[in-house]
């Protein structure tokens, strides 16, 4: 509470936390506008039992589903974002790009913007096509060429207007913008959810224990899980300079446990609407149901391997021994016992092999969790679970712990120029020397 009444007591923090709040607030209104020329009652009430519906919308902050403009939330954003990612690591020119500093990474997002506007259509398109046509009762009056099209540019624009938002965030703001609109969108389901467990139980009391029970065991379990990391000691090598000895001390690389966040996840679900999709358009429905029953064996069987398979993937892709082993031994620094070179790329790459395995398994349950709460809770179906289930927790958690860490962050900033002023001393060049990405122990 002390640190908290000293931010707000800092004018720079205080505007920037009233800021956050009040675009967050109008991103919230969106949800309030509905799209034209649709139901706006039908899809709601379908979107309650739909796991897609509530896996995607909890991944996006949208409310994919509902008829209102901001049904899209940022997935379009976060596909471009995901896309530009993974370019970075197997396209040598955009690789360049991205290590030319803040122009590089400027032009990089420059480039993410226009890329997210076809894919916004795209995803738009398919919304309409996919969702609202094969649904009865879900327009207003016989579809047509005009109001596909006014479907079409309203979830369009209304992505691109939360994409704007969410920047607004990042720049004036605190914490990642995109990341704060996920974690609002999540956490504005939590009463509409507790309301719906409430109506259907003869004790209410007793599920909203039981489930608070679970959620807090959840949250003890990710907040380890997250902090938890493999520190590599890293040793700078001595230079004697004249009568002077630099260098020698004694740092630490961190490897978190879980480096892939929640990508595994989101991947492994979208791939994994393919075969029931397929099966069902060739009239296969038995076979569909086998891959849509949530708590089935080949279900839960194939979502785990593919969690398991992105978890590996995207660790492999983003984490680079050979690069790290390379700016190693040209900080003039070494792991100590481990010869520099190919000898601490390979000793990289198992210690990420055996934490990847560990994350992979804790990313697992959490994508599993919700289908399994889903069944023993009534009231909790589908959407509702992946609000209180695990994945969701996850994003709360990691965006709440990186918001806890920029305040922090700022109450050492403004105690360190404080402390700058009173003794009247010089700048801080000679501070955060060494790699980057090192850590003093």
């Amino acid at each position: 509470m002390n640190q908290l009444l000293q931010l707000l007591k800092i004018p720079e923090t205080r505007q920037r936390i009233m800021l956050t709040l009040g675009l967050l607030f109008v991103y919230r209104l969106g949800f309030h506008v509905p799209v034209p020329g649709l139901s706006a009652s039908f899809l709601r009430e379908q979107a309650q039992g739909s796991t897609v519906f509530g896996l995607m919308s909890a991944f996006t902050g949208g409310s994919i589903g509902n008829t209102v403009i901001f049904a899209l939330g940022i997935m379009p954003y976060i596909s471009a974002s995901i896309i530009f990612s993974v370019l970075a690591k197997v396209s040598p020119q955009i690789e360049a790009i991205q290590k030319e500093g803040a122009a590089g990474q400027k032009k990089i997002n420059e480039w993410t913007r226009l890329v997210t506007v076809p894919i916004a259509l795209v995803q738009s398109t398919f919304i309409w096509f996919g969702v609202f046509l094969n649904m009865p009762g879900a327009l207003a009056s016989e579809p047509s060429v005009g109001m596909a099209l006014v479907v079409i540019l309203a979830l369009t624009a209304g992505s691109m207007f939360a994409m704007w938002l969410g920047e607004l965030i990042t720049e004036h703001g605190l914490g990642n913008g995109s990341s704060l609109i996920i974690m609002a969108g999540i956490i504005a389901q939590m009463p509409g959810s507790m309301k719906s467990i409430l109506s259907q139980q003869d004790e209410p009391y007793n599920a909203i224990l039981t489930l608070m029970g679970i959620w807090f065991t959840i949250v003890l379990v990710v907040v380890f899980v997250q902090k938890g990391e493999r520190r590599v000691p890293i040793q700078y090598a001595r230079l004697a300079r004249g009568r002077r000895v630099y260098g020698g001390q004694r740092h630490y690389l961190p490897l978190k446990i879980n480096m892939a966040g929640v990508m595994p996840i989101i991947f492994a679900s979208a791939i994994f609407i393919i075969p029931g999709v397929l099966f069902r358009v060739m009239g296969l429905d038995r076979v569909a149901a086998v891959f849509n029953d949530s708590v089935g064996f080949v279900h839960v069987s194939l979502y785990v391997v593919l969690v398991f398979f992105f978890c590996f993937f995207w660790n492999n892709l983003m984490f680079r021994p050979e690069e790290i082993a390379d700016n190693l031994r040209e900080h003039g620094s070494f792991i100590p016992g481990i010869r520099p070179g190919a000898k601490t790329a390979a000793y990289l790459k198992d210690i990420l092999t055996r934490i990847t395995l560990a994350g992979a398994v804790f990313l697992a349950f959490l994508a599993v969790l919700p289908n399994f709460i889903t069944g023993n809770i009534p009231g909790l179906s589908g959407r509702l679970a992946y609000f209180l289930g695990g994945t969701s927790v996850l994003i709360v958690v990691g965006v709440a712990m990186d918001l806890v860490d920029r305040l922090n962050a700022q109450l050492v900033m403004r105690n360190y120029e404080g402390f700058v002023k009173g003794k009247g001393t010089g700048g801080v060049g000679g501070l955060g020397g060494g790699a980057g990405w090192a850590r003093k122990s």
